[in-house]
């Protein structure tokens, strides 16, 4: 069987649904692929590119449409393509069924089988499938880089001869793929960055990226994730209205805001007011992943960039992944690949459509005569699903002063118990042996508990860097066993053995990771 891509006529949409590298990945399943004439161009991937790679290039989309068994889109068809398909053909594309009605049922009567790309569920299995993700994880990363583009300064903090530049305070709004790619790319910019989410369980994913979670001083159930396919759930009024509280308090202080708060088949929800914006620093820019579907902002234009009274600059451009064609069309092209190798189970070429499979099921929107939109959940969990917790809150200074307080008196008490038991082992030994082997004795105790507790005390994130300073400890053991080698004593000469060889092993050892963990962070 033949699978086909046409060239998108999507105004302004430069991705491709099939690359040179995906064509050869579906030729081992045992298709045959072919591609309308200059599809791939606008992404960088010429003609040349795919007969090279195997694939007949087809002088129109016509042909495609009428040669081909599956046929493999970005966006969702036009009415003009709606009308070339025919019974018995795939489509695979975004598609949008909540929104597209018309469109589905127009489908539907060509007797088509359509694979919305959009509806894959958010399961492990279907996560290689994800276009939902691949797509937010570029939009994400070109947010921050088309914000830089609009912002009159620096994103890292400088202190120059000619002055001292303040670091940027990026706010991103929603912390799922995309937002997570954003807070990314803007702490690796060097700004200080602070998100939020209604799910305060992903407060440990932000921070681990080295932004600041903002947390709001009230108390929600939240929904499961796998009831919502893994999307956040819809917050209830006082929810949201505490959460609009929370960002009139901070927007006079940010300097830019990335939005991406998105719930399926829903408009996006209001988050950032027309009073918000007011209120922020001339020269501030917001950028409004969801300008799709409405825009987070109140002041968001769908497909333009505008600048308000007060100087404020909102971009709510729709088309972040469609300018990274080239890396969008790799993504998309390998999540539509592993859809067919899901397909074609017998690597035969003849895609076996079983709706049991909870990904295929959940992706299909119109087959063999019937609409199948909207699809039952899943059988498995969702992968953002996870044991319920006790409501995340932000400690206060006072708590977070009493918990020090706490720890501190609790190291104390047990550092009095291990000295005290210490003392008396030593008084015990003393007793018994001489007094030139307790000079040497005591000597070892105290080292061992210096180290110990230098070593202990030190934070988890700068273990890998401290090993060449114990290198160095380790240096100057092996070279007090070495002067002791030579001793007449035959349990000395063991015991100053074994300490050359185990010290020999910590320092080459040691700097052989550390050579390792720094190499990590040169550039190529």
């Amino acid at each position: 069987m033949k699978i086909g891509t046409p060239n998108e006529i999507f105004a302004g949409e430069d991705r491709v649904a099939m690359t040179p590298a995906s064509a050869k990945d579906l030729q081992k399943l045992g298709y045959s692929c072919l591609i309308e004439a200059g599809a791939g161009l606008s992404a960088g991937f010429t003609d040349a590119a795919y007969e090279e790679a195997g694939v007949e290039v087809v002088p129109s989309a016509a042909d495609v449409w009428k040669t081909a068994d599956v046929v493999a889109k970005v966006r969702p068809p036009e009415e003009s393509e709606i009308k070339q398909m025919r019974e018995g053909q795939t489509l695979i594309s975004f598609f949008y069924p909540a929104q597209n009605k018309e469109l589905m049922e127009a489908a539907n009567s060509q007797g088509s089988t359509v694979i919305a790309m959009d509806m894959v569920p958010r399961i492990s299995r279907a996560q290689k499938m994800d276009a939902l993700s691949s797509m937010a994880n570029i939009a994400g990363y070109r947010a921050v880089i088309e914000a830089g583009n609009n912002f009159g300064r620096f994103f890292t903090g400088q202190v120059t001869a000619a002055g001292k530049v303040p670091p940027a305070k990026v706010l991103v709004v929603g912390a799922g793929v995309a937002g997570l790619a954003a807070i990314g790319t803007a702490t690796s910019l060097g700004a200080i960055t602070y998100a939020f989410d209604v799910r305060p369980e992903v407060a440990e994913q932000v921070e681990s990226m080295g932004a600041e979670f903002v947390f709001l001083d009230f108390e929600e159930e939240q929904q499961d994730g796998s009831a919502t396919g893994g999307y956040a759930a819809v917050s209830s009024p006082e929810f949201a209205a505490a959460q609009l509280a929370k960002f009139r308090e901070i927007a006079p202080d940010i300097d830019i805001v990335i939005t991406t708060a998105l719930i399926p088949g829903r408009d996006a929800p209001e988050l950032w007011t027309k009073d918000m914006v007011e209120s922020m620093k001339p020269g501030s820019v917001i950028v409004d992943l969801a300008a799709e579907r409405g825009g987070n902002c109140k002041l968001t234009v769908k497909d333009e960039k505008i600048v308000t009274d007060n100087g404020v600059t909102i971009i709510g451009y729709t088309d972040f992944p469609s300018r990274m064609a080239q890396q969008s069309s790799t993504l998309y092209a390998t999540n539509i690949r592993h859809m067919m190798t899901d397909l074609t189970p017998e690597k035969d070429g003849t895609p076996v459509h079983n709706m049991e499979d909870d990904v295929i099921r959940g992706a299909t929107a119109t087959h063999k005569g019937e609409i199948t939109f909207p699809p039952p959940p899943p059988k498995v969990a969702a992968i953002a699903a996870a044991p319920k917790k006790e409501p995340i809150k932000e400690l206060t200074a006072e708590e977070k002063r009493a918990q020090e307080v706490a720890a501190f008196k609790q190291q104390t008490r047990n550092q009095v118990t291990l000295l005290t038991i210490g003392g008396a082992l030593l008084l015990l030994v003393g007793l018994v042996a001489p007094a030139s082997f307790m000079q040497h004795f005591i000597v070892f105790v105290l080292a061992v508990f210096v180290g110990f507790q230098v070593i202990w005390g030190v934070a988890h994130s700068l273990h890998t860097p401290l090993m060449a300073v114990t290198n160095a400890i380790s240096s100057i053991i092996i070279l007090g066993a070495l002067t002791q080698i030579g001793s007449g004593s035959f349990l000395v000469i063991i015991l100053a053995a074994m300490a050359v060889f185990m010290t020999g092993i910590n320092i080459f050892g040691g700097f052989l990771v550390t050579r390792r963990m720094l190499a990590m962070f040169q550039k190529s």
